[in-house]
C-alpha cells in the first residue's frame, strides 16, 4: 500500500485547501447555520467551474474521470473546512450508485446535470425511528398496472429542500420487505417537505410521499434489488464521510494546538505544560491512526479488494475520535470552545450529524466483529 499522494492529488489538495479557505470562512459557515438553502449557489457553481461535482463521473457524462482516491482526498479538504453543502449527497450518496445500476438512458439523462451542477440529489432511507436498516421501512410503492404509486416518510434526508431528484429507497413487496430503489422528481404532485431542525444546521429534511406516481421507467436496478444498492453507496459513502471526519478532526487539532501556543498562563505559553502536552499528543495519535484507517479503506475499495471490514473500522475509528478530539480541544480552550461564537464550535455541533451517517457506531462495531469471525 502507497498511501503518498499523486502529482495530481498534490494538486486538488493545494487548490481544494485554497478554495474553501477563501469561500468558506467559519463565520460564513455559521450564517449558512441559519440560511433557508443551507448552502451558497454561487460558489456551488465556482465548484463545476472546478469540475469537482463531476470529479470521478466518466467524460462521456461531462466528467473528469478521475479516480475515487481522489474524491476521497477533496472530502478530507471539505471535513477541514467544514463545507456545508449538498455536495456529498448528490455526488457520494447518489452519483455512485446511479452510475453503478443505472441504464445507460438513466445515466445519459441525469449524470451530465449531476456534473453540471444543475441537479442536487438526496437519498432518501431512514424513516421516523433513524435506525439504519432494512427492516426499518413501512414506506411503500405499489404497483398499479401503469407504475408505482408511494405512500409514506423518509426522515433525515438531507438536502431535500434543495434537491430536484431523491433516490428513495421503498417496499415493494410488503412492509419491510422487497425494498426497490426509485428516482423520484421533487416537484412531483403530493411531495412535501420539511426542514428539521438540528443542532449541525446541516440541512436534515423530512419528505412525505402521498399517493407519488413514479413510472417503472425511473427505478433504479431491478425490483427486490433497493437494499443491494444501499449497500453498495455505503461502501463508498461511508469512507468519503469517514475522510470527511478526518479532515474536521486535523483541523480541531490545529486549533488546539495553535491555541496552546499562544495561550499564556502563569507566563507560560500553556502547551508547555504537561497535561496540555499529553493531551496534544493523545490528539495526533487519534488523528494519525484515524487517518491511516482511513485510507487503507479507501484503498481496499478502490482496488476492488474486500473493504468491509475496513471501511467499518474507519467509520467506528472516526465516530470515536471525532467527539473525543472535539471534547479534548473545548478543553484545552477553557471551554469557550463550546459556544457558537467560536470556531471550535462549528466542528462541534456536528459530531452527532456525522456519527449517525448510514448507520451508528454499533452498526460499525457489529460489522467488524462479523469480519473477524465473531
Amino acid at each position: 500500500m502507497d498511501f503518498d499522494y499523486s502529482e495530481q492529488q498534490n494538486m486538488l489538495k493545494t487548490m481544494a485547501a485554497d478554495f474553501l479557505s477563501k469561500e468558506c470562512s467559519k463565520s460564513r459557515v455559521r450564517e449558512l447555520e441559519k440560511d433557508p438553502k443551507g448552502y451558497d449557489p454561487i460558489v456551488w457553481e465556482k465548484m463545476v467551474e472546478l469540475g469537482w461535482q463531476g470529479l470521478i463521473l466518466p467524460e462521456e457524462y461531462g466528467g473528469m474521470g478521475a479516480a475515487f482516491m481522489d474524491l476521497v482526498v477533496l472530502m478530507e479538504e471539505m471535513g477541514r473546512n467544514i463545507f456545508p453543502g449538498p455536495f456529498f449527497t448528490t455526488v457520494g450518496l447518489c452519483a455512485i450508485p446511479l452510475l453503478r445500476y443505472g441504464r445507460e438512458s438513466q445515466k445519459a439523462g441525469h449524470l451530465p446535470l449531476i456534473a453540471s451542477g444543475k441537479n442536487i440529489w438526496s437519498l432518501a432511507v431512514t424513516e421516523r425511528s433513524g435506525v439504519f436498516g432494512p427492516g426499518e421501512m413501512t414506506c411503500c410503492a405499489e404497483y398499479d398496472g401503469k407504475g408505482y404509486i408511494i405512500n409514506g416518510e423518509k426522515w433525515f434526508c438531507q438536502y431535500a429542500h434543495v434537491a430536484d431528484w431523491l433516490l428513495v429507497i421503498c417496499c415493494t413487496g410488503g412492509t419491510g420487505e422487497g425494498l426497490t430503489a426509485f428516482m423520484v422528481d421533487t416537484k412531483k404532485k403530493g411531495i412535501k417537505i420539511e426542514m428539521l431542525e438540528t443542532v449541525a444546521g446541516d440541512g436534515q429534511c423530512r419528505v412525505r410521499f402521498k399517493n407519488v406516481r413514479v413510472s417503472s421507467k425511473n427505478m433504479l436496478g431491478k425490483k427486490g434489488q433497493g437494499w443491494t444498492i444501499v449497500e453498495y453507496l455505503s461502501r463508498y459513502a461511508l469512507v468519503l464521510k469517514s475522510a470527511e471526519m478526518c479532515g474536521a478532526c486535523q483541523a480541531v487539532l490545529n486549533m488546539a494546538q495553535s491555541y496552546a501556543k499562544d495561550r499564556v498562563q502563569f507566563d507560560k505559553p500553556i502547551g508547555s505544560f504537561m497535561s496540555i502536552q499529553h493531551k496534544i499528543v493523545d490528539m495526533l495519535t487519534d488523528v494519525e491512526g484515524l487517518q491511516y484507517l482511513v485510507y487503507q479503506a479507501a484503498w481496499l475499495l478502490a482496488t476492488g479488494q474486500k473493504a468491509d471490514t475496513a471501511i467499518a473500522m474507519a467509520k467506528a475509528m472516526a465516530n470515536e475520535v471525532y467527539q473525543r478530539i472535539c471534547i479534548d480541544a473545548v478543553r484545552v480552550h477553557g471551554a469557550i470552545g463550546f459556544t457558537m461564537d467560536h470556531d471550535l464550535g462549528c466542528y462541534f455541533r456536528r459530531i452527532k450529524a456525522a456519527e449517525f451517517t448510514l448507520g451508528d457506531s454499533d452498526s460499525a462495531l457489529d460489522t467488524v466483529a462479523a469480519g473477524i469471525g465473531l
